[in-house]
């Protein structure tokens, strides 16, 4: 079994996180923190496999407890899971060792997926003890094949996403809305919601353009190969 600790500062949203843990095999949650202090001392107390960890925490953010957890030597593995959202949080979550993240709202066929993933990198690593570069590709393939398998929302439908995968596949550079909504024959509201959804699932990575006035322009390239 997998321990599992769910960190989150909300009580109802603690439970929730834990009773999706309960349903994927082969997991178990072992405890539930509500602030950083709270998750410092369980992990004092016993060992878990895996955190899952809010960033919006009284104390201090779920980042900042990453970061201190690895001074101390606490080398537990963590996916995100929170409502931040902005680049800079992602990006210092992956510069801190964090599997995977998570956007809230998800649902249970979001988290599953990257527990199934992430149970299947804990698997491929017990089995090898040296790797060549094929398993190597393989191993750090592991979660990114998770946010390809994502399940779509609902009145999201397979086609308009592989539409939209296939455009940006074809494209030389990063595209906007725009760009893909001529480029697909979708409308420009249409290509902006699939292209939100698939950002969140990991499938594709956004970059900003600065202009001399204004907002910045949002533009997509497909990630999952």
């Amino acid at each position: 079994m997998i321990d599992v600790l769910v960190v989150d500062d909300d009580f109802r949203v603690a439970d929730v996180n834990s009773a999706y843990v309960a349903k994927v095999p082969g997991f178990r949650v072992t405890a539930k923190a509500h602030n950083a202090a709270q998750a410092l001392s369980v992990l004092e107390r016993e060992p878990v496999d895996l955190i899952l960890l809010d960033h919006y925490l009284p104390d201090e953010s779920g980042l900042s407890l990453i970061h201190r957890l690895r001074q101390l030597g606490h080398l537990t593995d963590v996916i995100m899971v929170t409502a931040a959202r902005d680049i800079a949080t992602v990006q210092t979550a992956m510069r801190y060792g964090a599997l995977q993240y998570l956007v809230k709202p998800f649902s249970f066929a979001g988290l599953r997926v990257k527990l199934e993933a992430y149970a299947r990198l804990r698997r491929t690593l017990e089995l090898t003890a040296e790797a060549e570069q094929d398993q190597v590709d393989q191993i750090f393939g592991t979660l990114r094949t998770a946010a390809a398998s994502a399940p779509l929302p609902k009145g999201h439908s397979a086609p308009t996403a592989e539409l939209i995968r296939r455009v940006l596949s074809d494209a030389a550079q990063p595209l906007s809305a725009h760009e893909v909504a001529l480029r697909s024959g979708l409308s420009r509201s249409t290509a902006q919601r699939y292209l939100k959804r698939l950002e969140q699932s990991g499938r594709l990575s956004l970059t900003l353009r600065y202009g001399e006035t204004g907002r910045p322009e949002h533009r997509y390239t497909w990630a999952v190969r």
